[in-house]
């Protein structure tokens, strides 16, 4: 007999041998027919694994994340199959799950895919679906793998048993069709009711642009149809919502190829929105005792070996610019916290002087991958509203609640009111990923997990997400949509000020290190601006729009009348617009509505004989004649609405 522990911490009793599908069965029949999968002592394993010994056990459903991962990763060998079907000349590569759905990358030499034979593959897909092939794990040796894939000559598969240790080499099997993997599968491909190819993209062999450019399929499956349905009624909405289209039709950013990929330019509109987040978290930052800092967009390389960003995220930067002395090299800045370390070294501190708050909106530049370029929120320049706090130790749980309070208040004035949040810690099994002193880790990590509980944050732990130089708490913030984003971080630091060699005179009179905040409530403008479109659909808090009132002139007769209520307007700080072109009216307020304008003043003959204006409020509707004056207090009184205030 054996003994498992269950996550309500009950043990129970099974004979050696149960597979998890009868543990399953043994609690209710609906949860035997609704288990895809399970961990048993930490291992990934199918609802067919029969368990050798004592252990503590977590059977997942499509409710869990884990049992969603199960159900994508078997779709991906399903897919694997049905191209194998079609083009048996094919070569496979790899099938991961990802957040939403899978994909396959796979060598279809000269062939480029087409809509049309998605469709095809799809069909192809279901046909296997439907026959209920269970997925079978088996061992294999190395020498039995290589022979496999050297007859079906794949070289990627080759190259992949290449890099494993005989012993641990596994294969799945389902139907006639074999893949190399890991495990965690579902029991059989008749869970699988529906399935959406999404789109074909370019991806180069392990995301190396030297090696050959592979066909990558992104698809998603379900286990009704009724989820596929809603899920492409998420897509189109998601598509409305788009960044991009809404940047275009905003007027608000573009790209081009001659400045770059990767490289935003901010049209005036654009930067106009940067400039007012900027000033918004710059007054929030002085009333919390933050002084602006300025660092260059270039750094020494030894600047960044100092830090170890250069080793870390070297191959991530763009290369080093040599200058006409010998061996002097820059870098174009990756990353702005060493700067900030080098500003505080500037003269020597007391204790009595710490915290030093120091906050810059700094520009970084990350060399990312042409194909991982997305938009605003994957760019290769970027502007983080970055800040470094460097305290004592004593101080560090009130400054790092302090920084809650910062980023609680960012999120709660530009609507993002539904965000859960993760304490990132280190991977104890890869200890080469970090840098620094494992009892500072310990330390470091725990105020951290101390500061979120005093704040009453719900929060989970995530082993191996920490950064290279320290563990920290990020928040995830969910869209209108129930999209998921990573938005502000909270990093802990004790590595960065030793690499420094950074001190402070103690009360007893001996140098000490601080300890160092990393911090960023927007993470970065670029990505910060996409999202809260995304999430506004576009219709921005009146108080960052770019054009708050757009006046409606009906008539050249009315212009007089017109530009004196647009200048009693701007007189109260309003940014408004007048439209006096020579179209009808109700153009106009399609036009307004399609810019998403916050409100509208219809100014007739009526109007300008009363001195009103006609108030109409984007979709919503006429809200009714008043005055000017009025009318500025009801701008105000929404304005006050939509922002909290910090720290008053």
């Amino acid at each position: 007999m054996i003994e498992i522990k269950f996550p309500d911490n009950s043990l129970r009793s099974f004979k050696t041998g149960t597979t998890v599908l009868e543990v399953a069965q043994s609690i209710s029949e609906g949860l035997a027919r609704n288990v895809l999968s399970a961990k048993f002592n930490d291992h990934t394993v199918e609802t067919a694994t029969p368990l050798l010994e004592n252990g503590y056990i977590q059977l997942y459903t499509w409710n869990n994340e884990q049992g969603k991962t199960a159900f994508w990763h078997s779709s991906a060998h399903v897919l694997a199959q049905a191209i194998l079907a079609l083009y048996p000349e094919a070569k496979l590569t790899i099938g991961p799950a990802i957040d939403n759905g899978f994909y396959y990358d796979v060598d279809f030499g000269d062939h480029s895919i087409t809509e049309k034979e998605l469709k095809d593959l799809e069909k192809k897909f279901l046909e296997f679906a439907r026959q209920k092939f269970e997925f079978k794990m088996r061992s294999v040796s190395k020498k039995d793998a290589l022979d496999f894939y050297k007859k079906d000559n794949n070289p990627y598969k080759l190259e992949l048993i290449d890099d494993l240790e005989d012993g641990s080499i596994t294969f799945c099997d389902h139907a006639d069709f074999t893949d190399l993997c890991r495990g965690g599968h579902i029991p059989n491909t008749g869970f699988i009711k529906a399935v959406k190819l999404l789109n074909v993209a370019g991806a180069y062999w392990r995301g190396d642009q030297k090696n050959k450019q592979l066909t990558r399929i992104y698809g998603i499956s379900f286990p009704k149809q009724k989820e596929l349905t809603e899920y492409i009624e998420f897509l189109e909405e998601a598509k409305k919502r788009d960044h991009r289209k809404l940047g275009k039709e905003l007027e608000l950013f573009t790209f081009s190829q001659r400045v770059g990929q990767g490289l935003p330019l901010w049209l005036p509109r654009g930067a106009a929105l940067r400039d007012r987040l900027e000033r918004f978290l710059k007054e929030a930052q002085k009333k919390a005792g933050y002084e602006q800092v300025i660092s260059p967009h270039i750094g020494s390389k030894d600047l960044y070996m100092t830090s170890g960003h250069y080793e870390k995220y070297g191959d991530d930067s763009f290369q080093p610019i040599e200058t006409p002395a010998e061996g002097e090299a820059f870098l174009l800045k990756p990353m702005n916290c060493p700067h900030h370390c080098e500003i505080y070294k500037t003269k020597p501190w007391s204790y009595k002087e710490l915290p030093k708050r120091y906050a810059e909106f700094g520009t970084v530049y990350r060399y990312e991958q042409s194909g991982e370029l997305h938009g605003l929120t994957r760019v290769r320049g970027f502007t983080q509203d970055d800040a470094h706090i460097f305290c004592t130790p004593d101080q560090l749980d009130q400054e790092f609640k302090d920084v809650i309070d910062l980023v609680l208040y960012v999120f709660n004035s530009l609507g993002f009111n539904n965000f859960e949040s993760q304490v990132s810690i280190r991977d104890p099994k890869n200890p080469g990923k970090y840098i620094g002193d494992v009892k500072n880790w310990g330390k470091a990590e725990q105020s951290i997990i101390n500061a979120a509980k005093e704040k009453n944050l719900e929060f989970k732990i995530e082993e191996g997400e920490a950064a290279f130089y320290g563990p920290k708490l990020d928040f995830m913030v969910k869209d209108a949509i129930g999209r998921k984003w990573q938005l502000g971080t909270i990093q802990v630091d004790y590595n960065l000020p030793e690499r420094f060699d950074l001190t402070y005179k103690g009360s007893d009179n001996l140098f000490h290190r601080p300890v160092m905040i990393h911090r960023a409530p927007f993470g970065s403008l670029e990505r910060f601006v996409a999202i809260l479109l995304e999430h506004t659909a576009g219709n921005l808090p009146i108080w960052l729009a770019p054009t708050q009132v757009n006046l409606l002139c009906v008539s050249e007769k009315h212009e007089k009348y017109s530009k004196k209520v647009l200048n009693y307007l701007e007189n109260n700080e309003i940014r408004a617009s007048l439209d006096d072109r020579n179209e009808t009216i109700g153009k106009k307020i399609r036009e307004a509505e399609i810019s998403k304008v916050p409100f509208m003043l219809i100014i007739g003959e009526k109007e300008a004989k009363m001195d009103n204006v006609s108030v109409r409020k984007h979709r919503v509707g006429d809200i009714g004649l008043m005055g000017a004056e009025n009318f500025v207090n009801l701008i105000k009184e929404e304005i006050s609405k939509s922002i909290s205030k910090f720290g008053s």
